[in-house]
């Protein structure tokens, strides 16, 4: 899968993503970032991407002229399109498995109070949100993205299974996980993981998910329970 980053900092990738199975992936080019300078697409010898927005108010946004050439420049197949934006689609297991079905996405990182609307418009740019709240850039945000997509690539992880009962497979959280020692600030492991029976540690595995599920986000139990 490739990603293709608009952004004022291409100097910031692979940061996190160049550890780890992420930087075993990408040396095996299961994946791949190329990384597009908006900064490089402006007409003026001080490099401006940006203006005081039309009906006043604080801080600068990002003009659609220049960034529209930087998407023009990598767009040529007219790839998915996504803008990193806190009032966007709260991003979700769900959508990462849609996403992650494209061989490869254009991600536009915005900066100061965000981009002109019209270059989303004209260029049906789905908004993505990691959560409710504001980071400085798009470029943080665009780390999480990519790494759980990465995730689902085959050949990344290297037990396949372990995808299967993370966290929100059939809306549920994931059980509690326990290794060695088994005991340990006089907290003992759970009998039931030391008894060898599959069927009983299944059933104990899903109870607890449940219980965990519908203790932190009922929102969750409630599509658990409309399965």
């Amino acid at each position: 899968m490739k990603f293709n980053i608009l952004t004022l900092f291409p100097e910031m990738f692979p940061g996190p993503l160049n550890f780890s199975l992420h930087r075993k992936a990408l040396k095996k080019k299961l994946f791949e970032i190329k990384t597009i300078n908006i900064r490089d697409f402006s007409t003026n010898k001080s490099k401006t991407v940006d203006d005081k927005p039309f009906g006043g108010g604080p801080g600068m946004i990002m003009k659609a002229d220049i960034l529209q050439k930087s998407l023009e420049f990598v767009n040529k197949k007219k790839l998915k399109t996504f803008y990193l934006s806190p009032r966007g689609e709260k991003l979700n297991q769900e959508t990462i498995k849609e996403i992650a079905l494209n061989k490869e996405i254009i991600l536009v990182c915005g900066r100061y109070e965000g981009v002109d609307e019209r270059f989303l418009k004209y260029n049906d740019i789905k908004e993505i949100s990691i959560g409710d709240y504001i980071l400085s850039g798009g470029e943080i945000a665009s780390f999480i993205l990519i790494d759980a997509c990465v995730r689902l690539i085959p050949e990344v992880l290297g037990n396949k299974e372990s995808l299967a009962s993370e966290s929100f497979q059939n809306h549920l959280l994931e059980y509690p996980q326990y290794t060695k020692p088994t005991k340990w600030k006089n907290l003992s492991v759970p009998g039931i993981l030391k008894s060898g029976n599959h069927k009983k540690i299944s059933d104990w595995r899903l109870k607890k998910s449940i219980e965990q599920t519908k203790r932190v986000r009922p929102d969750l139990f409630d599509l658990y329970k409309k399965k």
